[in-house]
């Protein structure tokens, strides 16, 4: 006989959840997770290449997760500074042509 590793209730050898507690009896899989040390080199790259970034989130969301996480926020954060700065040069860029179209006139 087997017993819940949760409750300690006696449970069949076939059962796959216990009874009493409701918690699954099977052993989960090893994941092919590996063991990760310092991120922050990711998310940089992320930054200055939006694409890579994304493209890195996408390949190691399961195997890497806190890398794919640093380099998924690198390139979001990158995308976003870089719409943010291209709105301000359009700005910019269209107020200097008004400026110059009236001392034109």
């Amino acid at each position: 006989m087997k017993y819940c590793g949760n409750c300690g209730n006696q449970v069949n050898e076939n059962q796959d959840v216990c009874l009493n507690c409701g918690v699954s009896l099977k052993q989960a899989k090893p994941n092919n997770v590996v063991e990760e040390g310092s991120t922050g080199g990711w998310g940089v790259l992320g930054f200055f290449f939006p694409i890579i970034g994304l493209i890195l989130y996408l390949v190691w969301v399961d195997s890497r997760p806190k890398s794919s996480k640093s380099a998924g926020k690198g390139a979001l954060i990158g995308f976003i500074v870089g719409v943010v700065v291209s709105i301000i040069y359009l700005i910019i860029l269209f107020s200097l042509m008004m400026q110059l179209y009236f001392v034109l006139l």
